[in-house]
């Protein structure tokens, strides 16, 4: 029985290692666009995770592994020279290989030209690349895609299916998520820190000592109960992660790729979600400051305890559902942030997310019973346990105010403007504070009688915090919280903005009536458009190249970039005086006059701005993210490649002035 075991632990290991190695995969992505008559240019691109480099093409004799593309062509389609590199790689001079070599980050693009003979042929592309980091280095992978040419009513189908949704990285083609690396491993990192916090909550630091102490005066000494608690974390892990993983799979096989992101839009983008959430995360503070227990139905709980004293597998599985099922009161709530911080994201996050919780939650108990000595160092249980449900209990009211920001920026209700969000946690960290310090005190706190150094310090870091965000009651930017406050341009008083937002007066009376100026801005006092046509119409008019802003109001990433990179004096000057801008967001609610609305090649009738501009993006330039940066020339194609998510302030600049010098020449 116990190989058996030791195999199901090992096919775990093996599975959970896939799941992370997946993480850190370059995702290729393909796209075919007509160049002229019967010739095609294909596009390969590469999404490289973040920390991580990908090498050139070469190639490099005696160097590092290159990046290597061998297209394969069918009947009906011939190769029109070789493969070319689309993106610039940062070239250096390697100390270790000797030789000046060529990596990418972020993003590569490749591309092959063809001429289709026939009515419809395909193509293989067989693709070999290396990724490092500042340390070391991935096994070689490969890989082979298929490429159907011309592409017909599969690839309307995927821009009709792929939804806008806000993104947490950088910006991507139609069939990458909105959540890319970067954002992925903050979800774990934070899903394992909630893991841990609730092991310091009243329902289950007391379970720890009962149930590592049930196992270690089991049957069959040490050894065995120290496997036994084992699989008791095991089991404790799969409770938690299986449930959420059939759920999304089963909805998946049922409805599908589309389903799925649909589902995942509605939940990231649509009002009725995001308010149930706020309301949610409202209740679940309530609940942690001692207003009521979410508890499970008794019975269920007894019926699980009683079977927990079965020998075997079957006891310790009911002995961890025991624990899952009594600690619900205060794992409820967390288990809940999780999972709804993370329903924005792909497929694999709410998983994986969930999967970092569970470990981090049941980590504890495998390693109590492997080192019994350490739960005589445990602190006793008492008052400090519920003065940590209350301190979540403030952090849960802080972030629930985020979702109904989406709503309220989503559908222009007007309720949450930016110096109202900053009310609010300001008020929420400034009492979290008095708490610290003892000043109140819940139904279910002890008395502080006197204050320790870990509740000083807290309360320094608390008080810290709020002088920081009181600044932003004037207009302070706040750049460490862009990501999280609605925008700038919400607040009604913004110290000094008379003088600074005069030259913006002027562009403005320049600029004339706009469509959805009314309830649409810019930050920073800059002017533009919001509906394309009009944008181009007025850039030809006066002679400049066009900026095109693919963002969303509920994009953290794009008000971190208007935060810390358009508010650069030098990026603000090129914007206002050399581009002529146009935001496009791409997860607007505003229904437009039938006469505006826009039919797609599949047939569906998009209604909506955010649609519209939505499949505008994924037709024209194969994104569905945001934030995403196009330089537009006279003829309407990109001055310079595009570029999305990056924080990088010099290379934004260098950005925006080769657009302006590519447009420059092409006049």
């Amino acid at each position: 029985m116990y190989g058996r075991i030791r195999t199901l632990l090992t096919l775990l290991a093996l599975t959970l290692t896939s799941l992370a190695a997946s993480a850190q995969s370059v995702q290729w992505d393909s796209k075919v666009e007509p160049v002229e008559g019967n010739q095609y240019r294909i596009v390969l691109e590469a999404t490289i995770p973040a920390g991580y480099h990908m090498y050139d093409m070469g190639p490099y004799e005696g160097g590092p592994n290159a990046t290597s593309i061998t297209f394969t062509a069918g009947e009906g389609v011939t190769l029109e020279g070789g493969v070319e590199q689309l993106s610039t790689a940062h070239r250096y001079f390697d100390q270790m290989f000797q030789m000046e070599i060529g990596t990418f980050s972020g993003k590569a693009q490749f591309a092959q030209r063809v001429t289709l003979t026939a009515a419809e042929a395909t193509l293989k592309a067989q693709v070999e690349w290396m990724i490092c980091d500042d340390t070391s280095c991935m096994p070689p992978e490969d890989t082979e895609l298929t490429i159907t040419l011309p592409e017909g009513t599969a690839a309307e189908a995927a821009i009709e299916a792929a939804p806008a949704t806000p993104a947490t990285d950088t910006a991507a083609p139609a069939a990458k998520d909105a959540v890319g690396s970067k954002g992925l491993w903050a979800l774990i990192i934070e899903a394992i820190l909630w893991g841990f916090a609730a092991l310091l909550t009243p329902c289950v630091f007391p379970m720890v000592p009962m149930t590592v102490s049930y196992f270690l005066k089991g049957e069959g000494g040490a050894a065995l109960g120290r496997l036994r608690a084992s699989l008791y974390g095991l089991f404790i892990v799969l409770l938690y992660t299986v449930p959420i993983a059939a759920i999304i799979l089963i909805t998946r096989i049922v409805g599908g790729d589309a389903v799925t992101a649909d589902i995942f839009n509605w939940l990231a983008t649509h009002w009725l979600p995001n308010v149930i959430f706020f309301l949610v995360f409202m209740v679940f503070a309530a609940s942690f400051f001692g207003a009521f227990e979410i508890t499970m139905p008794s019975w269920m709980v007894n019926k699980t305890d009683s079977k927990a004293d079965t020998k075997g597998l079957g006891g310790i599985f009911f002995l961890a559902l025991t624990l899952v099922l009594v600690s619900f009161s205060c794992t409820g709530p967390i288990v809940g942030s999780v999972l709804i911080k993370s329903t924005s994201g792909e497929f694999w996050t709410p998983i994986i997310t969930m999967l970092a919780f569970s470990v981090a939650f049941a980590l504890p108990f495998t390693l109590f019973a492997l080192f019994p000595s350490v739960l005589k160092k445990l602190p006793k249980s008492g008052g400090w346990l519920n003065s940590v449900k209350v301190v979540i209990g403030f952090i849960e009211v802080a972030l629930g105010m985020k979702f109904l920001s989406v709503a309220d920026q989503t559908y222009h209700w007007g309720i949450l403007d930016r110096e109202i969000y900053l009310a609010v946690w300001i008020v929420v960290f400034s009492l979290l504070g008095l708490y610290l310090l003892g000043k109140i005190r819940f139904a279910h706190d002890d008395e502080v009688q006197h204050l320790g150094v870990g509740r000083l310090a807290l309360a320094i870091v608390v008080f810290s915090f709020v002088v920081y965000m009181i600044p932003g009651m004037w207009g302070a930017p706040l750049k460490g919280l862009s990501g999280y406050l609605p925008p700038l341009t919400t607040q009604d008083f913004v110290l000094g903005a008379n003088t600074a937002a005069a030259p913006a007066t002027s562009s403005a009376s320049e600029l004339g009536q706009r469509k959805y100026s009314d309830f649409l801005h810019l930050p920073h006092g800059l002017e533009g458009f919001f509906d394309l046509e009009e944008a181009e119409a007025y850039a030809a008019k006066v002679g400049k190249p066009l900026f095109i802003d693919f963002t969303g109001h509920g994009c953290v990433n794009c008000r971190e970039m208007e935060a810390r990179v358009w508010s650069d004096p030098r990026v603000l000057e090129i914007l206002r005086n050399n581009y002529v801008i146009c935001a496009l967001y791409s997860d607007d609610k505003k229904v437009l006059p039938e006469e505006e609305w826009v039919t797609t090649d599949a047939g569906k009738v998009l209604k909506s701005l955010g649609k519209i501009n939505s499949y505008y993006a994924l037709k024209t330039y194969g994104v569905n993210a945001q934030p995403y940066y196009v330089l537009q020339g006279v003829d309407g194609q990109p001055l310079v490649e595009p570029r999305g998510y990056d924080l990088d302030v010099d290379a934004f600049v260098q950005f925006l002035e080769s657009g302006v010098a590519a447009y420059r020449n092409s006049r």
